[in-house]
Parts: structure tokens; C-alpha cells; sequence
């Protein structure tokens, strides 16, 4: 009775988890300029109209540029910072853990005003190094928090071996110690070339007109239009999601990286 019970409210849990996914996607084939389910006969218009909408689709390269370069200066930055916190002992360790993770802690209104406030005379508004360096301080967090992870379950013995059979600093991180956390580093990487590309809160503030993120475009275009659009653009990026989990399933396994 027990298993049954559990098996119920399981199956509950998933349905509830995938039915917006679901009810997404079904509505992104009406054939109608209702935003609700409709069993009709499929139509693709709107994945068309989407697609020829030149707002939507430059925040979508734009969302895609300052995602991709975003993940690899947080990773090029926040990778040294997690070994440095777990290998060494220094003075402020604390404190500059501390620091790295305190974004988590602060809303993105207020993260987004402030960053407003110091990148507007200084004239980072609406351009690619004021919009990364917003987005480095909500996802920097998750690449030092996976590495970390790896590194504290990882077994120091084997690069004190590697040591002792001659290798030096750099080969001992290239041979032994890359291997242990890539899996970290992966988690890391990939939560921050989606955190950065999900984020609307802070680029609301940051982007400017200039260049306007895919989020913020969204929002725009929901404020005048309640068409299928959007489910079709959805549906499109729950596909892309997929993809990305496959190739993380390929490259590494994705029990190794939820793990980190």
C-alpha cells in the first residue's frame, strides 16, 4: 500500500512539474491567435512568425553571446578562486568565500538597481562588458560552489602522489586534478550559460536599448500580444535545453554533474 501511495503522489509531483511544459508546447501548434489549448489542426505559423521577428531574434543573440562569453570568464575566474579556498589557508578566507557567494543573498531588483547606479556614468549601459560583468556576480556562485563540491570529494592523496613520482605544479593540475573536478566544472559552466541566459531582472536594468536580452524582449512582446508567439519560442528553447542535457549526458553523464 505503501509503494502504491508513493507511486501516486510521484506521479502527481511529475505531472505538476511537466504540465506548463506540456500545455507550452500544445499551444505553440494553434492554429489560432488564442493564448490557450486548442485541439486543432497543427500549424507551425507561429514558430514561423517568431523566427521572422527580428526583435525577438536579436535578443536572442544577444542573450546568446553574453551567455556564452559570461560562462567562460566565470569559469576562468571562478575555477583559481575555488581552489584557492579549498587548497590553501590565507588571511580573508572567509571573508572572500563570503563575498563570491553573497549575490545568491541579494534580490535581483536590488542588484539590478545598484549595477545601474555605478555602470551609468562610466557608460556600461547598454553594451556586452556592462551586461557580462552583471551577469558574472549571479552565476560566479554556482561554478565556485560545483568546483568546490568536486574538490571536497576528490582524494588529495593522488596528487600528492603525483608529486612524489615528479610532476610538478601544472602537469599535477592538468593530469590529476582537471580530471577529478571536470565534472564540477561542467555543472558549473553549463548553470552559468543558463543562469545568464534566463536572466531578466538585472538585464532589465543593465541591457539598456541597445542591446536587449531575449528575457527583456519577451516581456516586451508579451505587454502587446497574447498570441501563441511565445509558447512557439518556448518550445523551441525546452528543445535546445534537451539538447544541452544530451550532450552533457555524452560528455561526461549527468549523474556525475548533478552530483557536483
Amino acid at each position: 500500500m505503501a509503494k502504491i501511495l508513493n507511486r501516486i503522489i510521484v506521479t502527481i509531483v511529475y505531472l505538476f512539474l511537466l504540465a506548463p511544459i506540456i500545455a507550452v508546447v500544445i499551444i505553440s501548434f494553434n492554429d489560432s491567435k488564442s493564448l490557450a489549448i486548442e485541439f486543432g489542426a497543427p500549424s507551425f505559423q507561429w514558430y514561423q512568425s517568431i523566427l521572422e521577428n527580428s526583435e525577438l531574434m536579436d535578443g536572442a543573440r544577444v542573450s546568446l553571446i553574453t551567455a556564452v562569453i559570461t560562462a567562460v570568464v566565470v569559469l576562468l575566474l571562478g575555477v583559481p578562486v575555488a581552489l584557492a579556498i579549498a587548497r590553501y589557508e590565507f588571511p580573508g578566507k572567509a571573508a572572500i568565500s563570503g563575498f563570491f557567494l553573497s549575490p545568491l543573498l541579494v534580490p535581483g531588483v536590488v542588484l539590478g538597481l545598484g549595477l545601474l547606479l555605478v555602470f551609468q556614468p562610466v557608460g556600461l549601459v547598454g553594451t556586452y562588458p556592462g551586461i557580462v560583468l552583471a551577469h558574472f556576480g549571479v552565476t560566479v556562485p554556482y561554478v565556485i560552489r560545483t568546483t568546490l563540491s568536486s574538490l571536497t570529494t576528490s582524494d588529495m592523496r593522488c596528487e600528492e602522489a603525483a608529486r612524489v613520482h615528479g610532476a610538478n605544479s601544472f602537469t599535477t593540475f592538468r593530469r590529476v586534478t582537471l580530471p577529478i573536478i571536470a565534472p564540477g566544472i561542467l555543472a558549473g559552466g553549463v548553470m552559468a550559460f543558463i543562469i545568464s541566459f534566463d536572466e531578466a531582472v538585472i538585464s532589465l536594468f543593465v541591457a539598456g536599448s541597445g542591446h536587449t536580452t531575449l528575457p527583456v524582449e519577451m516581456f516586451r512582446y508579451l505587454q502587446y500580444r497574447s498570441d501563441p508567439g511565445l509558447a512557439a519560442l518556448s518550445a523551441i528553447l525546452i528543445a535546445l535545453s534537451v539538447v544541452i542535457v544530451f550532450i552533457v549526458e555524452r560528455a561526461v553523464g549527468l549523474r556525475k554533474v548533478v552530483n557536483s
